[in-house]
């Protein structure tokens, strides 16, 4: 049951890239109803839980804060997609573990690895490729715009992971109430960033879609990364490690079973070197303890 119900987070979370497609709507609105229809399931998961939640108040602002991060990667990373499809975007946020490295590095004194220090030139030789280099054969609307967009989204979403990282760090809590207040800060830094963010800011959108964003709200932002984190812990590290990998590789097949997204060679060398890059980084980290694991998704 471990690994089915891991697998169906990741599964749930894959698809995320492909609801924000399918919505259509401005990248800060996105991030505002990914949050809001987050938040009735999520309070009810984490209800059901409370009890076993005796985090201190001022750990759990420390999640709420790292939700203002999550926002910003959100609402940039919509952008990312607009630009050079689902599937690439997703593969170029990606290299968070490159800046979560960094961030642990600078802040904890967590000294990188070799391995670490090795695989970050070949993630970012990637992220060059990804964005096309000036061929005409690139997909995407602004290949460039796009893996710049994506790799600040990255740079975030890694400032996100390390900030709740630091907060779950001596806490035993239930997944629901991390996840939840971050995605309370994601929702009220939303409600501040998105119309900065996004010149067609707009919260009076119609059918249908209102269900692609109900979707992204209850499948990826929330029963996905409830169903992850349970099953993290539980799972060899190496197992959790590369269940975590397989995100961005079904995000790619969606994207290109559903919108077409006919990558080039060279776009397409760049994918395999972000994921291997990727491997190499998340199988130096697999001796972290697990309930520090089990936060970073």
């Amino acid at each position: 049951m471990t690994h089915l119900a891991g697998l169906a987070g990741v599964s749930a979370i894959s698809f995320a890239a492909i609801f924000v497609r399918y919505a259509g709507t401005a990248p800060g609105t996105t991030t505002f109803f990914r949050a809001l229809y987050a938040l009735p399931f999520l309070v009810i998961a984490w209800l059901l839980v409370k009890g076993r939640d005796t985090r201190p108040r001022q750990v759990r602002l420390m999640a709420v804060a790292a939700g203002t991060f999550l926002a910003i990667d959100l609402t940039i990373w919509h952008v990312s997609i607009d630009a050079i499809g689902a599937g690439l975007a997703t593969v170029l946020a990606n290299t968070q573990i490159v800046f979560v490295g960094l961030f642990a590095w600078l802040i904890s004194g967590e000294k990188p690895s070799r391995r670490n220090l090795l695989v970050a030139p070949v993630i970012f030789t990637g992220v060059v490729l990804i964005s096309g280099l000036g061929d005409a054969a690139s997909y995407g609307d602004d290949p460039l715009l796009g893996a710049i967009t994506g790799v600040i989204a990255g740079f975030f979403y890694g400032a996100f992971i390390f900030t709740l990282r630091r907060s779950s760090q001596g806490h035993d809590a239930p997944p629901a109430g991390p996840v939840l207040d971050a995605t309370i800060g994601t929702f009220l830094a939303a409600v501040v960033i998105a119309p900065v963010f996004t010149a067609d800011f707009d919260i009076a959108i119609s059918w249908p879609a209102h269900g692609w964003l109900i979707a992204l709200g209850f499948l990826a932002q929330g029963a996905g990364w409830l169903l992850i984190n349970r099953a993290l812990p539980r799972l060899p590290a190496i197992e959790g490690s590369l269940l975590i990998l397989t995100q961005p590789m079904l995000t790619v097949l969606w994207a290109q079973l559903l919108f077409d997204e006919d990558l080039s060679s060279l776009q397409w060398t760049g994918v395999a070197l972000v994921l291997v890059g990727l491997v190499g980084g998340l199988v130096s980290r697999a001796d972290r303890p697990r309930e520090i694991r089990a936060a970073e998704t």
